[in-house]
C-alpha cells in the first residue's frame, strides 16, 4: 500500500491488519519472505500489509501514520490494527508460528515456547513428532499436553506440546487426555501414569523424576458432618422437622467435590459459632449435602453449588446467592430482607443466540448451513468473558437464514451425555457444523471480530463457488 486513502479503505474493510513498515524494499525482503508465509496460513483470517517508507509516494503515509522504521535497528517495524484502529506493536517471536498464532488470537497470550524460562523445554507440534521423539528418547520423559488457553501453570518439564486443536484427538484419546494440563511419565518411548501433582515447584519434580511412582489413591475426604462443628447437618429424614423446630435458619446445600463450598466452609462455621454463643441470636444455620439428601435438593430445585436458602417459621422464604463470608451472613440476618433480584441467565435473555439442549442438538443443526457452537457452563469465568462477543456476533449474522450461533449448558445434567459426545473438555469449547456435521473445533480469537470474521470467511466462500458455478454455466 502507498496511498493514504487506500490504506484507511484497507482498515476500514479489515479488521485484523498486520502492517510492515520497512525504511526500504531491500530492508523489507526477509520479513516479506516469512510474511507470505504467515499470509497463506492466516487466510481469511487476517491480513499482511507492506508499506514502504522508502518510496516517494509512500513517505507521506509514513508521515500521516506517524511511523518512522530508520529508527528502529533494522529498519523495520510491525504494528497491529484491529478494528480499524492501531491495537499494538508485534513485539513477539519473529517466526512462522508465532505470527501465525498472534493474528489468530491478537489478544491471547504468547506460546509457551516464547518464554525465555521455556528454553530447555522439547516443544512438539505434530504427532509426528511426538511419535520421533518417544522413538530416539531414552531418558526418562515428562511430557504436558496442554491447551494454549491453560498452560502457565510450571515450565519445568521436559517436554510440552499443545493439543486443543481438533487433529489431536486421536493422542487425547490414547493418553487419557481429559483435562488441561494432563502431565505424563514415559519411559524409553512407553507411557507409564500420570503425574498429578499439578502445584509442584521445580525442586520438586526434580526430586520426583528420581525416583518416579504412579498417583496414590487419595484417602477419602471426611464428610463435613462427620467433622467437629456447630453447623447443623440435616437430612431428607430430619430436615422438616428441624425447620418448623426453629423459627429463623440458613440452610447451606452443598456438593462434596464443590471447590466454591469448601472456600466458604470456615466462613461459614465461624459465622454459626458467632450465632451459637450469642446471648440474641437471629437465626441458626443448618447444611445439607445435597448428592446425599436428593430429596431435599429435588425439592428445593438446587442445580448450583453452594446455594443458601432462608427459612422462616418453617416456609422458605429467600434464596441468598450473596451471602459468602462471616459478616455477610451475620449481618444479613440481623436484618433479614429481599436480595436484589438476580441477574436472568443468558438463555433467559432475548438474544440471536440458539440455546440447545441434549434432545434437539442435532435436528436443529442441521436446518442451518454454518454453525458455531459454544459450549459453556455458567460459572466459568472464561465463558462470561466471551458471551457478550458471540452474543454480539449472533446479532450481526441475525438476518441471514443459513447461520446460526447456538450455545449448550454442559453444567445442566441433560446435556452431560451431549457435551461429552461432542468432545467438550473444557470450557468454553468451540464447535463449527455444517448441516449438523461437525467439520473444527474453532480455536480464534474469542472477542466479537474473532467469531465475525470466522463466520464470514465461510459465507464469502459461499458465494465465490455460487459464482464460479454461474460463470461455468
Amino acid at each position: 500500500v502507498s496511498d493514504h486513502k487506500d490504506f484507511k479503505k484497507l482498515l476500514r474493510t479489515r479488521n485484523n491488519i498486520l502492517v510492515l513498515y520497512s525504511k526500504s524494499a531491500a530492508a523489507a525482503e526477509s520479513s516479506l519472505r516469512l510474511l507470505s508465509s504467515v499470509a497463506q496460513e492466516v487466510k481469511g483470517r487476517g491480513t499482511i500489509s507492506w508499506i514502504d517508507c522508502g518510496d516517494t509516494e509512500s513517505r507521506k503515509l509514513c508521515k500521516k501514520m506517524k511511523v518512522n522504521p530508520n529508527s528502529k535497528e533494522k529498519g523495520v517495524e510491525l504494528l497491529h490494527y484491529k478494528d480499524g484502529a492501531f491495537h499494538t506493536e508485534y513485539n513477539r517471536a519473529v517466526t512462522l508460528k508465532s505470527m501465525v498464532a498472534f493474528l489468530k488470537d491478537p489478544e491471547g497470550a504468547p506460546l509457551w515456547e516464547e518464554d525465555p524460562e521455556a528454553k530447555d523445554v522439547v516443544h512438539v507440534d505434530s504427532e509426528k513428532e511426538l511419535r520421533r521423539l518417544l522413538k530416539k528418547e531414552d531418558r526418562p520423559l515428562l511430557m504436558m499436553f496442554y491447551n494454549q488457553y491453560n498452560y502457565a501453570l510450571f515450565f519445568q518439564v521436559l517436554a510440552g506440546m499443545n493439543v486443543y486443536s481438533s487433529e489431536f484427538e486421536r493422542i487425547k484419546e490414547e493418553y487419557n487426555v481429559r483435562g488441561y494440563p494432563t502431565i505424563c511419565y514415559f519411559e524409553k518411548g512407553k507411557f507409564l501414569f500420570h503425574f498429578e501433582n499439578y502445584g509442584a515447584t521445580a525442586a520438586d519434580i526434580a526430586e520426583w523424576l528420581k525416583n518416579p511412582q504412579a498417583p496414590q489413591p487419595q484417602a477419602p475426604e471426611i464428610p463435613w458432618s462427620d467433622e467437629e462443628n456447630v453447623v447443623y447437618h440435616l437430612t431428607d429424614d430430619d430436615f422438616d422437622k428441624f425447620i418448623k423446630d426453629h423459627s429463623s435458619v440458613l440452610v447451606m446445600f452443598h456438593a462434596p467435590w464443590c471447590g466454591h463450598c469448601k472456600k466458604m466452609k470456615p466462613e461459614y462455621e465461624k459465622a454459626a459459632e458467632f450465632l451459637h454463643v450469642a446471648s440474641d441470636s437471629p437465626g441458626v444455620l443448618a447444611a445439607v449435602d445435597a448428592t446425599v439428601n436428593k430429596a431435599l435438593a429435588e425439592r428445593y430445585h438446587i442445580s448450583g453449588f453452594p446455594t443458601l436458602k432462608y427459612f422462616k417459621d418453617g416456609e422458605e422464604k429467600y434464596t441468598l446467592p450473596h451471602l459468602r463470608t462471616k459478616k455477610k451472613i451475620i449481618d444479613w440476618l440481623l436484618n433479614p430482607e429481599a436480595p436484589p433480584p438476580p441477574e436472568p441467565a443468558w438463555e433467559e435473555k432475548q438474544t440471536s443466540v440458539i440455546h440447545l439442549a441434549g434432545e434437539d442438538f442435532r435436528e436443529s443443526l442441521k436446518k442451518k448451513k454454518h454453525t458455531l457452537v459454544m459450549f459453556y457452563a455458567p460459572w466459568c469465568p472464561h465463558c462470561k468473558n466471551a458471551i457478550p462477543h458471540f452474543t454480539t456476533a449472533a446479532e450481526v449474522f441475525k438476518e441471514d437464514r443459513k447461520i446460526a450461533y447456538a450455545a449448550v449448558d454442559c453444567a445442566k445434567e441433560q446435556n452431560h451425555d451431549l457435551c461429552k459426545q461432542e468432545g467438550v473438555d473444557g470450557y468454553p469449547t468451540f464447535n463449527y457444523y455444517n448441516y449438523g456435521k461437525f467439520v473444527e473445533k474453532y480455536s480464534g480469537e474469542r472477542g466479537e471480530s474473532g467469531f465475525t470474521t470466522f463466520m464470514r470467511t465461510l459465507r464469502e466462500r459461499d458465494h465465490e463457488r455460487v459464482g464460479k458455478k454461474k460463470d461455468e454455466l
